[in-house]
């Protein structure tokens, strides 16, 4: 079953669920506010490391999922 990231708009939560794919268009439950949660784009970062043990991001990931940037205030909550 893969995993799938849903955001609730009532409370700001952005969480993970492991559901079937049957079920991935369907609203979560939010688990802190209990309202409905759409699911969300999910991105990953990637990076390659050096011979130093420096890592460098590759394809211009970043550890941020909802922008660009390296590190933003959407991110520090999450």
């Amino acid at each position: 079953m893969p995993i799938y990231e849903y955001f609730c708009t009532q409370c700001n939560l952005k969480f993970e669920l492991l559901r079937p794919s049957s079920q991935s268009s369907e609203t979560a439950s939010c688990p802190y506010c209990h309202n409905g949660a759409e699911r969300i784009f999910s991105s990953f970062a990637c990076s390659s490391k050096s011979s130093e043990g420096t890592s460098t991001p590759l394809g211009g990931s970043s550890p941020c999922s909802t922008c660009s940037a390296t590190s933003c205030a959407a991110c520090t909550g999450f």
